[in-house]
């Protein structure tokens, strides 16, 4: 467990470390911070994505730090509701025009669940805390930075099931 944290967190400063770049090069829009309800976070996340080239489109990632409530099974047919962290992680790809605010972003990636629950009916003794996740992505950024918004189809995938889901998503890029 605590290797698992060690290394979500190592990734998130990486994330955060690589968007911190000098000024002279830095891309406006490049990097951005976003609230997100649903999406590969489950039910709320915080999150940092960046491009990986000095672009604002092209390839890139995300990281972020969320929480589910759902219900956790004690093995008596009891459920408990509970609320754990969820860390959703994706590599993504922006499409779009350069000289547009409209791009489409899609990505895959997975999220960690502090503690095994019955999310989507996806408990099992058998399976692990973590979840497959892709994203199909309208995204609206501005061309020199400033409010971002996002909303699009985000399934979830875990024991050979794909549960259908979006999200919604405002932020800010700079």
């Amino acid at each position: 467990m605590s290797r698992i944290l060690f290394i979500i967190i190592s990734c998130f400063a990486f994330v955060v470390s690589s968007a911190q770049s000098k000024k002279e090069n830095t891309v406006p829009g490049r990097t951005h911070f976003i609230a997100e309800l649903g999406g590969p976070g489950i039910l709320f996340s915080a999150n940092i994505d960046t491009r990986f080239a000095k672009s604002t489109l092209g390839w890139g990632g995300r990281i972020g730090l969320g929480f589910v409530t759902a219900d956790e099974y004690d093995g008596n047919f009891n459920y408990e509701p509970r609320s754990v962290v969820t860390v959703p992680a994706q590599i993504n790809y922006v499409f779009g025009k350069s000289d547009s605010p409209n791009t489409l972003e899609v990505g895959a990636g997975i999220t960690y669940v502090g503690r095994k629950l019955e999310i989507f009916n996806f408990y099992d003794d058998k399976t692990s805390n973590f979840f497959g996740t892709a994203s199909f992505m309208y995204r609206r950024q501005p061309l020199k930075g400033g409010f971002t918004w996002r909303a699009g189809f985000t399934p979830l995938i875990a024991k050979g099931y794909i549960q259908p889901s979006g999200a919604i998503s405002v932020g800010y890029c700079f």
